[in-house]
Parts: C-alpha cells; sequence; structure tokens
C-alpha cells in the first residue's frame, strides 16, 4: 500500500510539471502547430492507454453500434483521443489570457442573446454544460462578460493540479466552487441573480437519479434541477466544440423551460431527464469530442446516492 501510494505521488507530480511545461511552450508556437502536435499526442495516448481506448469503444458501441459498423467505431475511437488531445491543448493555451480580444481570435460565439436575456430577467442563470470540447472556455467567455460565474466541479485528486484547474476556473471574476460544498453561497447567488455553470455529464458520488442517455439507464446528478426549482433561475445550455477550420464555437442555446408541478421528486426527475437529453443532442452533433473513456453508465440501480 505505502510502495503504491509512492508511486501515485510520483506520478502526480511528473503530470504537474508535464502540465505546466505545456502551458508555457503552448504560447511559443502558432495555434496551428499546437493543436496538430496536441493531436498528435492524443493519438498516441489512443495506442498506449489500453484501458481508456478498450472503454471509449465499448461506450461508443453501446450509443451507435446499431448505426455504425465495427470499423467506423474503431475509427471514432482514434479520433476521440485525436479532438481531447486538440481541445486540452487550447485549455492549457488559453490558460494566461485575461484580454476579452485575444480569447475572440480562435473563439466564436454564438446565442449570446439568449444569456443576455435570460440575465436581465435578475433570477438568475444557471449554464448547463457537459465535458465537450474545450469546455472550459465557456467559463472564461461568461466571466468577460461581467456575469461573475461560480463554477461546481469535483476537485482533482492532486492537490497541485487541483490548484491549476481552480485558478483556470476563478480568474476574470469567476469563482470555483467544489461539487456538495457551499450550498448556501449557490442558491444565495442564484436567488441575487448571479450565474453559476454546472456539469451533470459524469458518474460522481453526488445525488442522483436514473434517468436515459444514449438508450440506456444513467445515474445522473441532480444539482442543477435542484437548484432551478429553488431559486427559479433559467438554465441555458452551454457548449463548446472545436470546428472543422480550427476555431472553438461556443454556443448558448434558447433556455429550457423548467418544470415545477410541486411534487418534488418527479419534477427533480422529469428535469435531470430534460437537461440529460439536452447534452446527449449536443454530443450527438459531435460525438468524437466528448469524454467516452468515461465510466458514464458505471453506477447501477440501487446504487445511487439519493
Amino acid at each position: 500500500m505505502k510502495v503504491k501510494h509512492i508511486r501515485r505521488k510520483i506520478r502526480y507530480a511528473l503530470i504537474f510539471q508535464l502540465v505546466r511545461f505545456m502551458i508555457f511552450i503552448s504560447r511559443l508556437m502558432p495555434r496551428s502547430a499546437w493543436l496538430a502536435l496536441c493531436g498528435s499526442l492524443g493519438y498516441g495516448a489512443y495506442y498506449i492507454a489500453s484501458d481508456s481506448r478498450k472503454k471509449t469503444l465499448r461506450h461508443l458501441t453501446w450509443a451507435f453500434g446499431h448505426e455504425k459498423n465495427p470499423e467506423q467505431l474503431k475509427q471514432m475511437s482514434r479520433e476521440v483521443f485525436v479532438m481531447l488531445g486538440k481541445n486540452a491543448g487550447d485549455i492549457l493555451r488559453a490558460y494566461p489570457i485575461t484580454k476579452e480580444e485575444e480569447l475572440h481570435q480562435f473563439l466564436k460565439v454564438n446565442g449570446v442573446e439568449y444569456l443576455k436575456e435570460a440575465y436581465s430577467r435578475k433570477k438568475g442563470v444557471i449554464f448547463l454544460t457537459a465535458h465537450i470540447g474545450a469546455f472550459e472556455l465557456a467559463v472564461t467567455e461568461v466571466a468577460f462578460l461581467g456575469m461573475r460565474p461560480l463554477v461546481v466541479g469535483t476537485p482533482l485528486k492532486d492537490k497541485r493540479l487541483n490548484n491549476l484547474l481552480w485558478a483556470q476556473r476563478s480568474k476574470i471574476g469567476s469563482a470555483a466552487i467544489e461539487r456538495g460544498k457551499e450550498s448556501i453561497r449557490l442558491l444565495k447567488n442564484l436567488m441575487s441573480g448571479g450565474t453559476m455553470g454546472i456539469l451533470i455529464d459524469q458518474d460522481t458520488r453526488v445525488k442522483s437519479v436514473f434517468v436515459d442517455f444514449f438508450g440506456k439507464p444513467c445515474a445522473t446528478p441532480v444539482g442543477a434541477a435542484v437548484l432551478a426549482l429553488k431559486t427559479g433561475a433559467a438554465v441555458v445550455p452551454t457548449f463548446v466544440h472545436l470546428r472543422e477550420d480550427g476555431l472553438q464555437e461556443l454556443n448558448f442555446y434558447p433556455e429550457i423551460t423548467v418544470n415545477n408541478t410541486g411534487n418534488e421528486t418527479e419534477d427533480i426527475f422529469i428535469n435531470t431527464q430534460v437537461f440529460s437529453l439536452a447534452i446527449e443532442s449536443e454530443i450527438r452533433k459531435y460525438p468524437t469530442q466528448w469524454v467516452w473513456m468515461h465510466e458514464r453508465w458505471k453506477t447501477i440501480p440501487g446504487e445511487e446516492i439519493r
């Protein structure tokens, strides 16, 4: 056990130094060359990370096996790793950005009118997002709009890596919040007309309900639904993807109507299902830009936190 702990510490230390080095060198070359390099690293990871490769192919088969043949699914799984490398590369390269015009050199934003209309009602806005594309860029954009979002996420296991991530999410007026913590702060923020971002597309040890996701029952966090019901905040789907022309695109979609009948249990389930379907719809548009190696269907009914 002690040897395993030491190995883990060494591995995290190496990863931390590698991430810092990549943040540094990302600014020393043209963005196109940097993304090509990161895509190549992702391609190499496909062949090295056998466990993640198998999970990716298995999950893609569950989702698209009825419409794709085995060779197409294998090609998709390789592309997942390439796109993960490129999108991670843009997140790293954007780490030191503090000026809006610099971000907009490679990020194109659509649908901001939906966001502004929801924000103008002063009842709070929940940005419903997912681990699609360079999703961290959405936080930076909302912060540049002066909306000072709180960003809910699960902390990384290594403190140094987590501090890097928290610093990225907490710049330009935004603030990172650990999932399951500071619930009162989140409620007060929304009820005073503030904003927050939340990701509900991963199987984490938080209060969840089972809803349909790509045709299979999937334990899904209820935080977004609970907060929307308690505060009356608007829920605005917010997603980022890397376009074929090499630019990142951030889309704000029309807000989702929140079902509120007064039956809390039923309302939480229905809204979580609707939110999950919105995420699935976006993934289907850009299927190789989601994290298919994540064990999204890991929890089985009866094991979820209620």
